[in-house]
């Protein structure tokens, strides 16, 4: 008997991580290793949106080699265990070059995550230039460009194992 569809619907799938907070990616090390990290994340475009200083260990390894894998999980009973996993390549938009995008970013991530303060706030132009204007050009984003989205939805079970 073959075992039961437990995938995202691509509706599910954009509310899970519409509604999920932490993003776990992994990139190549200059070793061969793997190099996992968790990061707040937003959704452009239905592509997952991350950023981090340009020195980082994560954004050094993808513009060497830019593979790179995500999962946004969650669920601690197997039961509830949900996920989505993409093997991609990155693209990466560098502070630099378009230090609007990366100040526009910190903006959305300032939005759903609690950057300044103790919640996540609307930032209005000034205040986005004068909390993370100065960091802007010291970061990279990444884009994750899909090439295999794998997913698992537990709760479709419906308590079987």
């Amino acid at each position: 008997m073959a075992r039961k569809d437990i995938s995202f619907t691509s509706e599910e799938m954009d509310s899970f991580l519409a509604e999920e907070m932490t993003l776990i990616i992994t990139t190549i090390g200059s070793d061969g290793h793997p190099h996992t990290a968790p990061m707040w994340y937003v959704m452009e475009d239905g592509k997952i949106v991350f950023r981090s200083f340009t020195k980082s260990q994560k954004i050094v390894n993808l513009a060497r080699d830019p593979r790179i894998t995500v999962l946004v999980e969650r669920g601690v009973a197997y039961a509830q265990l949900q996920a989505v996993m993409i093997r991609g390549t990155a693209r990466l938009i560098d502070g630099d070059d378009d230090p609007e995008y990366l100040l526009a970013l910190y903006g959305r991530l300032a939005g759903r995550y609690p950057m300044v303060g103790p919640a996540p706030i609307e930032m209005d132009p000034d205040a986005l230039e004068q909390a993370f204007g100065r960091f802007a050009p010291k970061n990279t984003a990444v884009v994750v460009e899909p090439e295999r989205i794998t997913s698992w939805d537990h709760t479709k079970l419906g308590g079987a194992y």
